[in-house]
């Protein structure tokens, strides 16, 4: 967090950050539910992303 920001501003940015994990939170629990009840786990779906991600990250540290 910045030094220089005021002791209101940092509790409406709480705030704000506590609303939108209330406002997403049925969703998440939805999606959980449905994440149990699927029999068959895609896990090459789930670590394909992340591992391209890491490797484009790689990318850039060594671009620096």
């Amino acid at each position: 967090m910045n030094p220089n920001m005021a002791t209101w501003e940092i509790v409406v940015i709480g705030i704000g950050a506590a609303l939108l994990i209330m406002w997403f939170l049925p969703g998440i629990r939805a999606s959980m539910k449905r994440a149990e009840e699927q029999e068959e786990k895609d896990w090459r779906g789930a670590l394909l992303p992340i591992f391209m991600v890491a490797l484009f990250v790689l990318v850039l540290v060594m671009l620096v």
